[in-house]
């Protein structure tokens, strides 16, 4: 009868919880994975989201400088202050998108235009390497009631032959002389991340 109880204190697991077990480790793994990726594709994105936004918000604040007509002004006279937005950028910066990886985007780009077009216009810049091309347009820049602007953001994080479609975010004259964002960024309709 001892014999029989040793014997049973001595057994290990079977097979099949072995099996098991490693089933579950497998499954564990797999959802690690895809959150992992998931956790990264959002980080990256992010650079895209919060670059935008400050885009946006310097293209508000070019608007709100006051500009002054570029001529002599006479001894006792003036010159009507206008609002004006930035022209657009005549290219995005970096100049190609990005393909799967960061890249430093060249600091002369940033200052490409100048005090009423583009980036120098807009006074934004990136110092560090970027997943994403970045880009700024505008309609109708000297309109008080119509003009706008989208600023734009494309990226190929996943690093295939094609670029996914851009991040947007737009502004525009709600009422003449009063320029707004648009309350919610426009994601591209299908995302670039890594593959699943």
């Amino acid at each position: 009868m001892m014999i029989l109880k040793l014997r049973k204190r001595a057994r290990g697991f079977t097979l099949v919880e072995l099996m098991i077990v490693v089933a579950i480790i497998g499954i564990l793994a797999a959802l690690a994975i895809y959150g992992v990726k998931k956790y990264l594709t959002n980080a990256k994105t992010g650079e895209a989201k919060n670059n935008l936004g400050r885009l946006a918000k310097d293209a508000v604040a070019a608007y709100e400088r006051e500009t002054m007509d570029a001529t002599l002004a006479a001894a006792n006279s003036g010159s009507q202050a206008v609002h004006r937005l930035c022209d657009s950028a005549a290219a995005t910066v970096p100049a190609a998108v990005p393909v799967g990886k960061k890249v430093q985007p060249d600091p002369a780009g940033w200052n490409a235009g100048s005090a009423t077009v583009g980036w120098r216009c807009l006074k934004f810049s990136l110092n560090d390497p970027v997943y994403y091309s970045y880009g700024y347009t505008a309609a109708s820049p000297l309109d008080q009631a119509n003009a706008s602007f989208t600023a734009s953001a494309t990226g190929n994080l996943d690093g295939d032959t094609t670029a996914g479609d851009p991040w947007k975010y737009r502004g525009a004259m709600i009422t003449p002389g009063v320029l707004r964002l648009a309350t919610t960024m426009d994601e591209p309709t299908a995302n670039d991340g890594p593959e699943e």
